[in-house]
């Protein structure tokens, strides 16, 4: 008896260690199937259209290594209405809408607090070695849900690393997640900052690379023309009224720097050159914290946010000169991240994927000589000018209950309105009414129609609901019509630019438009015409990782990506 217990237990031993041979055959077969790197891009203010217009004159190795070897998704929409750059940033991270993730706007006035809020403002956490002139601190704490590097950092138990590179704060906090470590760029210093949310002091790298001061290798230099100018489809779009004029840059090539400004290196970022920087300092973080080279054997995330589109299209509108050749050269520096990526993991290492924060208008002006009813609103408009200010006064006795305007929001004065013993719910909903009466504006809906869920099931009316936050959002959110801006030029005539081109914003297909491109990897070659929306960003990596999404994704895994 002793005996044939001894054999079972011998027996039963050998099938214990068979079976956990089986599982670390499978875990090493899932390891060598997963990818060492998730690059995960975004170009800021890249309309759907964009790569595909200019593709006779692409490189084989930038966005046609995306066309012809990746999956790509050609009709990718927002579904939010809202399209600013800290609220497409946050959606790209975690798979959700605005009114998951907290982030509905560029900044907004707190409703509890009445605290006016820049979307990453952290007081708690200064900029490393110096203290901010914008806000005290900053981090990604304004971010409600968990991100796609977070749930990876979770789900290795920490082995993975996620790191976050972009000119802008926004561009780079926000999509690096709580989990991560950020990066961006000093329009002050010139050099590449992060906060005390992520360091006690800059790695010796960082040091290294600030202290050389490859920002002021520009000095002096002009953003010319790639190619002939007869090769461009803009050629002779080089001088309208309605772009900017900044000194030095001026409105036509070649765009000068100069050197002695106190703005330099803010010009810088407003030119293609600001792409190359990122793209340099993302190259040094590859290099020095070994990404992609992980000795647990689990993915490490990078993220990396291109902003020269997004300020180019700005000061001259996306069907200009300026913004044709900015395409052909962010090309280039996508050939050449492509290519050291490359070189550093293995493109098939690399699962790749690619998108925009948001798209982009034409200007008012160029819409309207084609034919299109268009026009500017300046920003104090409807609380200074115009009907609105003499309805409130007509119908409540007072001219004051207008606090002010920040996109898209209309702020309601608080204290005017305690004053005067009057309903917020009924002042909202009166200027509700009144604003769509205005020619130029759309749709208006009040924070008190849309907590009782007052709306109807229009495209639109959808899209503010997803964008909506009890706490964070305006008193009436306000859309307006197509080719209409919440922006005069007589504004930005005294800031002494001329004028700003194109302002994004807005719920309209040339603001929600952007491209999804998934490549390296196995990723197969596809393109893809069905509708879907950068929600499905997150959904899709996770299940490609085998991790959960993100705590507010709303988004679905995209199938194509997955069938491999």
């Amino acid at each position: 008896m002793v005996q044939k217990n001894k054999i079972m237990i011998s027996v039963s031993g050998v099938f214990c260690l068979l079976m956990l041979g089986v599982l670390f055959d499978l875990a090493a077969a899932s390891a060598a199937t997963m990818p060492r790197l998730i690059l995960q891009i975004t170009i800021d203010q890249l309309r759907g259209d964009l790569p595909g217009r200019y593709a006779d004159r692409l490189t084989p190795g930038g966005f046609r290594y995306l066309m012809e070897r990746g999956t790509w998704y050609t009709d990718a929409h927002y579904r939010h209405a809202n399209t600013e750059t800290a609220v497409g940033h946050a959606t790209l991270a975690t798979g959700a809408d605005p009114s998951r993730h907290g982030i509905v706007a560029n900044d907004w006035i707190d409703q509890d607090t009445g605290e006016f809020v820049y979307n990453t403002e952290d007081a708690r956490h200064h900029i490393i070695g110096r203290k901010s002139k914008a806000h005290e601190g900053v981090s990604p704490r304004n971010l409600l849900a968990s991100t796609i590097s977070d749930e990876l950092v979770v789900h290795t138990g920490g082995r993975s690393r996620a790191f976050s590179v972009s000119v802008k704060d926004r561009g780079a906090i926000l999509p690096g997640g709580h989990a991560g470590k950020a990066f961006w760029f000093s329009k002050g210093s010139g050099e590449f900052v992060t906060s005390t949310y992520y360091y006690d002091d800059y790695p010796a790298w960082v040091k290294q690379w600030n202290a050389a001061k490859p920002a002021d290798a520009y000095k002096g230099k002009a953003w010319e023309l790639l190619n002939d100018r007869a090769t461009y489809v803009h050629g002779q779009m080089d001088d309208r009224p309605y772009e900017a004029d900044l000194k030095p840059l001026g409105r036509v090539f070649p765009h000068r720097l100069g050197d002695d400004s106190k703005y330099f290196y803010l010009l810088l970022t407003l030119t293609p050159f600001g792409d190359r920087l990122t793209l340099d300092f993302a190259k040094a973080l590859v290099r020095n914290e070994r990404l992609g080279q992980n000795d647990h054997g689990v993915p490490d995330y990078l993220q990396i946010s291109f902003s020269s589109t997004d300020y180019i299209g700005h000061l001259f509108g996306p069907s200009s000169l300026e913004t044709e050749d900015n395409i052909l050269r962010l090309d280039r520096t996508l050939a050449e991240l492509f290519q050291f990526i490359d070189a550093a993991v293995g493109l098939d290492q690399t699962l790749i994927v690619l998108s925009g924060d948001h798209g982009a208008p034409e200007a008012p002006e160029y819409m309207a000589a084609l034919g299109l009813s268009t026009g500017r609103f300046a920003f104090d408009w409807f609380k200074t000018e115009g009907p609105l200010t003499k309805s409130l006064q007509k119908k409540f006795g007072r001219d004051d209950l207008i606090a002010g305007h920040s996109h898209p929001y209309l702020y309601l004065n608080l204290d005017a309105l305690a004053d005067a013993g009057l309903d917020a719910a009924e002042v909202e909903r009166f200027v509700a009414g009144e604003l769509v009466r205005i020619p130029g504006i759309a749709y208006a809906l009040s924070r008190s129609d849309l907590l009782a869920g007052r709306i109807t099931e229009s495209p639109v009316q959808n899209q503010i609901r997803r964008s909506f936050h009890p706490t964070r959002s305006g008193n009436i959110h306000m859309v307006p019509e197509q080719y209409w801006f919440l922006h005069s030029t007589e504004e930005a005539e005294k800031m002494g630019i001329g004028s700003i081109a194109a302002i994004h914003g807005s719920p309209w297909a040339y603001d929600t438009f952007v491209p999804i491109f998934f490549a390296g990897h196995r990723v197969p070659a596809q393109s893809v015409g069905r509708r879907v929306a950068p929600t499905d960003i997150a959904a899709t990596i996770t299940a490609y990782l085998g991790v959960k999404p993100p705590s507010g994704s709303v988004g679905v895994p995209l199938v194509e990506v997955l069938n491999r």
